[in-house]
């Protein structure tokens, strides 16, 4: 391991403990706020995210943004490569993903103009510490080479920090959403 993956390494082991003291102690309504930024977006593709482990909720703000226009969530296609993004209904048929994650049953794909990214770690910078297999800084890369495409961080306030380990790679965020605030940058 090089010195640059010691130190994301001992980042997400930190901000991964962050943020199960955060899920443990959420009361539920944590995508209120999500659901606010989302509604000035009516209409507009966007893509959320199955929620795994102790990865703040997103599903409610989904739900509402599916009566307006198409919601996906990521599908994993191969290591190394972008993700794909297939339509989700809040009572589609589901089936197992990769890494733990739901995806629909059948695929029916799209390119969203919205990302709702999960993350382990963020900054007041637009920085984001993700999960280490760069999935959304290759698809971020790929979108963004296209269109506007706006990359909505969500996360528990628990998971903010200072000093992120960051690449010349990494896609930054426009804004993060937590339970308590709208961080815009």
């Amino acid at each position: 391991m090089n010195d640059l993956a010691e130190v994301k390494a001992a980042a997400r082991k930190a901000a991964f403990a962050r943020r199960k003291a955060a899920f443990d102690a959420a009361e539920g309504a944590g995508a209120g706020l999500l659901s606010g930024v989302l509604a000035g977006y009516r209409g507009v593709p966007l893509a959320g995210y199955m929620p795994i482990r102790t990865e703040i909720d997103p599903l409610p703000a989904m739900a509402e943004a599916a009566a307006h226009g198409p919601v996906g969530v990521p599908v994993i296609e191969a290591e190394g490569r972008p993700l794909n993004f297939s339509r989700w209904e809040p009572d589609g048929a589901l089936r197992d993903g990769p890494f733990g994650a739901k995806v629909p049953e059948v695929d029916d794909f799209f390119e969203p103009e919205i990302l709702i990214v999960p993350l382990v770690a963020f900054d007041r910078a637009g920085g984001r510490l993700g999960y280490g297999g760069g999935f959304y800084d290759r698809t971020l890369e790929l979108l963004r080479g296209k269109r506007a495409t706006l990359a909505i961080g969500f996360a528990f306030a628990a998971q903010e920090a200072e000093g992120l380990p960051l690449e010349p790679t990494d896609q930054p965020l426009d804004m993060v959403v937590t339970e308590k605030e709208v961080i815009g940058f």
